[in-house]
């Protein structure tokens, strides 16, 4: 069986499932905080954890997935 060569590394595949994951959390982290009785209001929707922590993290999972998709790995050889 032959060695498939691939345009990322075992490197870039790491960096980007940490980002996917990364970015989940950060979505999971915005949600909730909804009306219970659909007329009422809830000042939970501006909480520090929606609108400055959930954004952080959903924006380093993005730079980390870019990060993912640019970095050479350590194995790979740029072509000339």
């Amino acid at each position: 069986m032959t060695k498939r060569d691939f345009a990322f590394g075992k490197e870039n595949f790491i960096l980007i499932a940490v980002a996917v994951v990364f970015i989940v959390i950060g979505f999971v982290l915005m949600s909730g905080g909804g009306p219970v009785d659909e007329v009422s209001f809830n000042p939970e929707i501006f909480s520090a954890r929606r609108i400055v922590i959930a954004p952080i993290v959903t924006m380093l999972g993005f730079l980390l997935m870019i990060a993912g998709i640019l970095v050479n790995s350590k194995g790979k050889e740029t072509a000339e």
